[in-house]
């Protein structure tokens, strides 16, 4: 079978056994890129659409995982998205949430029969996704879940999965963590007390954190993943990759033909969109 397929990994040596394994394996898939860090490797693999994705999970950056989360809300309407096959160095219970989240993965030190393994599951979901139109929709049930909403669910699982964002032996945050009540932002020289009732949305800015509230836009140097935690999840929902929103400053939510959520604020201009990934949480009660 020929297909196409990108490397991310960040050590170069591992890198180049793989892809000569990779070639002894599998001589009709064709490497286009292979890249050192995940940003690079969404970047390549949105102009390049390979059918394969082979993505390190501890990469500088952006780790593996949030490179296949910005594929999968970056990626092209209407074009399938690329198999994921992650390559990781995580001990058997890490593992179980990869197993669930892509079609396959790949332990450190590679080792040739293991991968043979990958290769064959590949090579059979390219074939089952390549199969004829009519013959998919013939044969699945009323109310089976389509390829991408069985990848969002997927990647959905892997992300909330505890432990996954740190280094392999590093707990995960405690559920216990006390949640913000204030944020601390500071304007020259003076220190703004927000209380986090009042935000409306956060979104990342390169390595600071938009604060939006009704009145005025403050900047933190705080990333993302270190405040999620911190934030009451009932309250506060991410949307997209770089966006959570308070629940209750949402007015309205309209989906469109892609799947992306459009969200509208109460009393501000601003307007939000809700990634393919989250748009399972805006539904009809």
């Amino acid at each position: 079978m020929n297909a196409t397929a990108l490397i991310a990994e960040d050590e170069p040596l591992l890198a180049a056994n793989l892809q000569a394994e990779l070639a002894r394996l599998w001589p009709g898939l064709r490497i286009v890129a292979n890249v050192g860090h995940g940003a690079a490797a969404v970047e390549q693999a949105l102009a390049l659409q390979p059918d394969v994705v082979f993505l390190d999970i501890r990469m500088p950056g952006m780790n593996g995982v949030e490179a296949a989360q910005a594929l999968t809300e970056d990626w092209p309407d209407g074009a399938p998205l690329p198999l994921i096959v992650f390559v990781t160095a995580y001990d058997q219970y890490a593992l179980q949430a990869f197993e669930r989240a892509a079609v396959d993965y790949v332990l450190k030190p590679v080792q040739p029969e293991r991968l043979a393994l990958t290769c064959t599951r590949v090579q059979a979901a390219l074939q089952r996704r390549a199969a004829p139109a009519a013959g998919a929709v013939a044969a699945a049930a009323p109310g089976t879940p389509s390829a991408l909403e069985e990848t969002l669910a997927r990647l959905r699982d892997l992300l909330t999965a505890p432990g996954l964002d740190a280094a392999p032996g590093v707990p995960a945050v405690p559920d216990n963590t006390p949640k913000l009540t204030v944020i601390q932002a500071s304007v020259g020289a003076a220190i703004h007390l927000v209380p986090v009732a009042e935000v409306l949305y956060f979104e990342a800015a390169d390595k600071y954190l938009r604060v939006i509230t009704a009145q005025r836009e403050y900047l933190i140097r705080t990333s993302l993943r270190e405040l999620l935690p911190q934030l009451d999840a009932q309250r506060f929902w991410q949307v997209h990759r770089g966006t959570v929103v308070r629940a209750e400053a949402i007015a309205s939510a309209v989906r469109d033909e892609s799947g992306k959520v459009h969200l509208t604020l109460r009393n501000h201009p601003d307007k939000l969109t809700a990634s393919r990934l989250y748009a399972h949480l805006f539904k009809a009660m």
